[in-house]
């Protein structure tokens, strides 16, 4: 026991190793601040041009199960789900693709000695972090503009940070299967067809049943759902249900991770 306990906090520290690579990777960069504004700038764009703009056209209030808000408020929690998607996904998959199969710093950390599950756990916990502060800033926004309430940003902050975990263990899937550069215009269509089609500007008893099962099958739909509930103070069992979709997508996508980067690096 006492053996195991040595490999587990070595484990441990490799993987932190990991982290702190990227976090002083990141910090060093000029364009770190820069990165940071970009990381909330389109979903802000977003809700000021669709949420907003087309709010004042539409007019009247959206029915959200019980309640009823306006498009704006709608939009709010759907925008903020993209932040934390947007950039732990992004991290995850285009930073360690590049690192991966480009930068050597995977193979130079594996023949280093760190393992590929601690590799994976390193760069797993960096890209959601990544995603819980881009979360934090446009939550900022959020509440500043009166969408979302502070009683409700401390749960909502806490499932920015579920569902930044659940797409980095996804991405990093992904990116270790990527052949290359040309692989990621089937990514960024992807993307868009999550962002545009999981109840994120209306409804999705607005679609034909066919196309809604398809939706509340995809991981983007139960992360907006379950912003959108806390948001709002309309929790439920479907929150539960959203959240648990989540937390499953994190042990899976990391085992797939996981297997995928081990035998990328022994190739």
């Amino acid at each position: 026991m006492v053996t195991m306990a040595i490999a587990h906090r070595l484990s441990a520290r490799r993987a932190a190793a990991v982290l702190e690579r990227n976090g002083k990777a990141t910090r060093v960069g000029p364009s770190y601040w820069l990165l940071l504004v970009s990381g909330i700038l389109e979903p802000l764009l977003y809700l000021l041009s669709i949420g907003v703009g087309v709010g004042q056209l539409i007019g009247g209030a959206v029915q959200y199960g019980d309640l009823a808000i306006s498009y704006q408020s709608f939009v709010a929690p759907a925008m903020l789900a993209f932040c934390a998607f947007s950039g732990a996904f992004g991290e995850s998959i285009f930073g360690f693709f590049s690192k991966l199969k480009f930068a050597g710093v995977v193979e130079n950390q594996f023949a280093a000695g760190v393992r590929a599950t601690e590799i994976v756990a390193g760069e797993l916990v960096a890209a959601t972090l990544r995603g819980a502060v881009y979360s934090l800033l446009f939550l900022g926004v959020t509440v500043a503009f009166g969408l979302v309430t502070l009683g409700a940003a401390v749960p909502t902050l806490a499932a920015t940070v579920l569902i930044g975990a659940a797409f980095s263990a996804l991405g990093l899937a992904i990116s270790a299967t990527l052949r290359g550069w040309q692989d990621f215009e089937l990514v960024t269509t992807g993307q868009l067809a999550l962002f545009l089609f999981s109840g994120t500007f209306a409804p999705i008893a607005t679609y034909p049943p066919a196309l809604q099962v398809i939706i509340e099958a995809t991981p983007l739909y139960h992360a907006v759902e379950l912003v959108r509930a806390l948001s709002l103070g309309a929790a439920g069992q479907g929150t539960l249900v959203h959240a648990a979709y989540l937390a499953v997508m994190i042990p899976v996508c990391g085992y797939l991770a996981v297997r995928q980067v081990d035998r990328a690096l022994r190739r």
